[in-house]
């Protein structure tokens, strides 16, 4: 396990999600939406599973927990960092929804290449279609392939909104 925990307003989890396609709002305090959130970080890497609640969510597969960000600028494989990132997920909720986790790739906003989410693919996620609105593709990983629980680095050493 390289993850550590860490919280939606890291510094150092702002600046790595300043550099990722998805930033809505470059240079703001916090990167993640809001919602239920595990935040990790590893040596050059940031991941955010949101759970959002379904009723909020407008694509196909309400209720699965969400890779908001994944952003890699270390050494180790990307699909190496995405399954232990899932571990830390069943680590911090252990009840695994029937649709599992997905994740959306918009291929126009990558590197080219034949298969986009290539990182994700190898993890062990399949393609399960794309949205409608933007024809991002989406990517998902039912419970049955998912690695054990795993609790992150430091899992017991208080965080900021531990003092509150």
């Amino acid at each position: 396990m390289q993850w550590r925990l860490s919280y939606r307003a890291d510094a150092l989890g702002a600046a790595l999600a300043d550099r990722h396609y998805s930033r809505q709002q470059v240079g703001a305090r916090q990167f993640v939406p809001p919602g239920a959130c595990l935040v990790l970080l590893a040596p050059g890497a940031l991941w955010v599973t949101t759970w959002p609640r379904a009723e909020y969510v407008q694509h196909a597969w309400a209720g699965a927990w969400l890779c908001s960000i994944f952003r890699n600028e270390g050494a180790t494989l990307s699909s190496v960092l995405i399954r232990e990132a899932i571990a830390a997920t069943r680590w911090r909720w252990p009840a695994v929804p029937a649709l599992g986790m997905v994740s959306f790739v918009n291929p126009a906003a990558v590197r080219h290449k034949r298969d986009p989410g290539r990182c994700f693919r190898r993890a062990g996620f399949r393609v399960a279609g794309t949205t409608k609105e933007r024809g991002f593709i989406a990517l998902q990983l039912l419970e049955s392939e998912m690695p054990p629980a795993e609790a992150p680095l430091e899992a017991r050493r208080a965080l900021p909104w531990d003092a509150v």
